[in-house]
């Protein structure tokens, strides 16, 4: 599996994990069902975790990518720079925002 297939993968996942606290929290149950309220906490506090997870193996194939890169071209290394971390900052920003949503869900 090539890195960009496996880096668009993890982006996917990190934004589906994000999505995951928000719809267990707004979930509509019937009438006369019995929740269990550990049970929003506790999934909110999982999609957390996961988003986490799938931030820092994003944040990880970029660094990878920007290694690789820079060694094949050491002369394009500042540019490379400039993109792997501009990259990086929006897989952060996402991750933040997913830990955030999982934690007012909890």
């Amino acid at each position: 599996m090539n890195s960009k297939r496996l880096l668009k993968m993890s982006l996917l996942a990190a934004g589906a994990l994000a999505a995951l606290p928000a719809m267990a929290h707004a979930a509509q149950l019937p009438a006369g069902t019995v929740v269990v309220p550990n049970l929003v906490k506790g999934l909110g506090a999982i999609g957390a975790g996961l988003a986490v997870v799938g931030g820092g193996l994003g944040i990880g194939l970029v660094g990878k990518g920007a290694v690789e890169s820079i060694a094949r071209q050491p002369e394009a290394a500042g540019k490379i720079q400039i993109n792997m971390i501009l990259a990086a900052a929006l897989i952060e920003g996402a991750t933040l925002f997913a830990v955030v949503v999982g934690f007012l869900a909890a």
